[in-house]
């Protein structure tokens, strides 16, 4: 038989030849890649599961059928949510010009779902107008079309800030202004506020909603009832956290995975023709 892409150790990817490769792999919930980076870019991507992306300019939650683009040499840090069928794709520096220059979430049509599965089962030696090739050509094709998502959460660089943000993704629930926590910050709220908008494009309350967000759709990939979510989150109710679901993201959340056309457990790899990892 011959050797897949997704048969590689993902070290090797750098050096082939061809602009595109492709790698499946499956993790369970809690895996953690700990902060790595590539010399080509990354589109990270899972077919199935939820998978949260953290780099130096913030937080990325990547539900089934969204991707992060990842530029060149960016530190990144992969965490799985929920069980995860991986399918990502590595791609040539060279061939990156009219895509992201900075990390980006992408809605990931079905066309590149298929060209993406298609790829991971093809041979590593591929020759100029193989299958392959001409596969990696309609990729780079398709991810200079893809719409944006807004499941990013920007980061402040300041340390006062960081250590402000730090507090409140562990009290998602809390409703501290920022006035009731400059003290924390050490600097004053109008300061704070000044700083923030600068930093995150955000204010504080806007913030914190999308913070609410992000983490909403991990906690709502784990099976975790509607109710549960709004009241770990800080809501007053479910409507309310419902309500605000539905203006972010234009869905209501008891719909937004059932609305996504994700494959079925294994259904990949039957695709492809590869075994699932244990």
């Amino acid at each position: 038989m011959n050797q897949t892409l997704s048969d590689l150790d993902p070290d090797h990817y750098d050096n082939l030849p061809q602009t595109v490769v492709a790698m499946s792999r499956n993790y369970a919930r809690g895996h953690d890649s700990g902060v790595h980076q590539h010399r080509r870019a990354q589109l990270v991507y899972a077919c199935s599961g939820v998978m949260r992306v953290e780099t130096a300019e913030g937080n990325w939650v990547l539900p089934p059928q969204r991707a992060l683009w990842v530029p060149p040499q960016t530190p990144h840090r992969v965490m799985i949510a929920s069980d995860a069928e991986m399918r990502t794709i590595y791609v040539e520096p060279a061939a990156t010009p009219g895509l992201p220059v900075c990390c980006t979430v992408l809605e990931v049509s079905p066309l590149l779902r298929e060209l993406i599965l298609a790829l991971t089962a093809l041979p590593v030696r591929q020759n100029e107008g193989s299958r392959a090739s001409l596969i990696s050509i309609l990729v780079i094709a398709e991810l200079r079309e893809l719409p944006t998502a807004p499941l990013h959460l920007p980061m402040p660089r300041d340390a006062r800030l960081m250590r402000l943000c730090n507090y409140v993704l562990a009290r998602l629930d809390g409703e501290e202004t920022l006035e009731q926590l400059a003290d924390l910050a050490g600097a004053s709220s109008r300061t704070l506020a000044r700083r923030f908008r600068s930093e995150t494009g955000l204010s504080f309350r806007e913030w914190r909603q999308q913070a609410r967000l992000i983490r909403a759709l991990e906690i709502l990939a784990q099976g975790e009832p509607l109710k549960k979510v709004a009241e770990r989150l800080g809501y007053a109710s479910q409507s309310a956290f419902s309500a605000m679901f539905h203006r972010a993201l234009g869905i209501e959340p008891s719909r937004y995975f059932a609305a996504l056309p994700v494959h079925s457990p294994g259904e990949a790899e039957r695709h492809a023709g590869l075994q699932r990892e244990p």
